[in-house]
């Protein structure tokens, strides 16, 4: 009875796990290209810039940092960058950036939008093939190591061997 209930509770936390997992996966997909899309329309309304002298770098500065998009995409890059720290906590590397690689798709529907580029019929079909393998990589398990298992293997690694071990 004892095992069943830990069976139960354990396949809950991991779907909990999983529903967090995407969802922030989901976030990263969006905040992620929205942001740069905003960075790309703000620096298109701060026209030309100006480097040189110092006078005019700060002058450019203080231009680029009063455009409204600029804040938002930087608000939206903050967001993408703590729901990929938090992703990267719970899942797999292997499984998260191919995973998040639907956000190409994203890039592109977003610089067509918002930004009024035209995206051509090939690109479109690159990103429908980057997509399928996300949805290939999608079906897997996103954790597939333990976090203790993964610092014990390296403290190991790093270990030096005692003569016993290695047999002197």
């Amino acid at each position: 009875m004892a095992t069943e209930s830990s069976s139960e509770a354990s396949k809950a936390k991991a779907k909990s796990l999983q529903m967090k997992t995407t969802l922030m996966i989901l976030v990263m997909i969006v905040a992620g290209p929205l942001g740069n899309v905003l960075l790309g329309e703000g620096m298109k309304h701060a026209g030309a810039l100006h480097i040189w002298p110092l006078g005019a770098l700060i002058t450019t500065g203080l231009h680029i940092f009063s455009l409204p998009a600029i804040w938002m995409g930087i608000g939206s890059l903050i967001l993408f960058l703590v729901s990929y720290m938090l992703v990267l906590s719970w899942a797999d590397y292997s499984y998260v950036q191919p995973a998040a690689s639907l956000a190409y798709g994203v890039v592109a529907l977003l610089s067509w939008a918002i930004l009024g580029e035209h995206v051509s019929l090939v690109r479109w079909v690159g990103i429908a093939i980057i997509c399928l393998g996300v949805f290939v990589v999608g079906r897997t398990d996103p954790q597939t190591t333990v976090p203790n298992e993964i610092s014990t293997k390296a403290a190991e690694a790093k270990a030096p061997k005692t003569e016993a071990a290695r047999g002197d």
